[in-house]
């Protein structure tokens, strides 16, 4: 039996207004088409839909049956049209976001309800256990957006600039290196620095400067929360090196001490890698954007 939708909508119309003419003109369609549609189902179901010669038309068992299947199945026929006119259009869609930076969550949970209330059609997520294979998460689109400081020249991924930020040194206010007013690699050396849990050929500290100076702290304390980097930090348990955007609100407190980071400053810069064939998107474009704006926000607040 092949039963198709507009068989669906047939049925469905009949039962709604209890006779051929008035469903037919509902269908836009004549009635002639309309009983011989019928007709069609009939012998192909090789039951009778409607009970004969009842005013109004009734179903029989067998339409009534079909009918079910019209009620449940039409509502989801119109949903998914309605999806699919709205990713021609642009309206909706999926952003599923990684991370490769543990502090990025402050200035990305802003854009994040910003973009919420512009795109209420797009289905938004933070996948936080691909952060660290990210980039091939990007390519088997199982995300479609990754926030990264690490470029690389891929031909089927783009690097949209987002900022530039200024890794910056915090300690406590009781630690040695208060006294002093700008950090250099040698200072790291009777220290321990306390990181984020990844790998230090990604943390901005050993990329600009440890590495390149073959300077090794004394000690490597792993936190997952800038919270508890901070408090650790607070408590002269170790020093940090953190982005300036997360240090706006330390600099105000008389526990913390923040350094610049050599005499002429370190300084990284945050992109948006997208595959190439989704950045033109209008959300994933307007997404862009607000991160743009929400970062300068925080840093003129810094």
């Amino acid at each position: 039996m092949h039963i198709e939708i507009r068989h669906l909508r047939t049925i469905k119309a009949i039962h709604d207004t209890g006779g051929l003419a008035r469903a037919a003109d509902m269908l836009n369609i004549t009635q002639s088409a309309l009983s011989h549609q019928i007709k069609g189902i009939e012998e192909q179901a090789q039951v009778e839909l409607f009970v004969r010669r009842s005013k109004p038309l009734k179903l029989s068992a067998a339409g009534m049956k079909l009918l079910a299947a019209a009620e449940s199945i039409l509502p989801q026929m119109a949903e998914l049209e309605a999806e699919f006119s709205g990713l021609l259009s642009g309206r909706a869609g999926r952003l599923f976001i990684a991370i490769e930076c543990h502090a990025c969550f402050e200035w990305l949970l802003p854009v994040l309800e910003q973009f919420r209330k512009a795109w209420p059609e797009v289905d938004v997520d933070i996948r936080l256990g691909l952060s660290f294979d990210a980039m091939n998460a990007l390519r088997r689109e199982e995300v479609d957006l990754v926030i990264s400081s690490d470029p690389d020249d891929e031909a089927d991924i783009e690097f949209t600039p987002l900022f530039d930020y200024e890794p910056v040194f915090v300690a406590s206010s009781a630690n040695v290196l208060a006294q002093k007013e700008v950090i250099e690699a040698e200072d790291f050396r009777g220290q321990t620095l306390i990181t984020y849990p990844v790998d230090r050929s990604r943390l901005d500290i050993y990329k600009l400067l440890l590495s390149p100076a073959r300077v090794e702290p004394a000690a490597i304390r792993q936190v997952e929360l800038t919270a508890v980097v901070l408090m650790l930090v607070a408590s002269n348990r170790g020093v940090a090196v953190l982005p300036d955007w997360v240090v706006r609100e330390v600099r105000r407190s008389s526990d913390f001490i923040t350094r610049r980071i050599t005499s002429s400053g370190l300084t990284r810069r945050m992109f948006a890698a997208t595959r190439d064939d989704e950045k033109t998107r209008p959300y994933m474009a307007h997404f862009i954007r607000l991160a743009r704006q929400e970062a300068v926000k925080l840093q003129r607040g810094a």
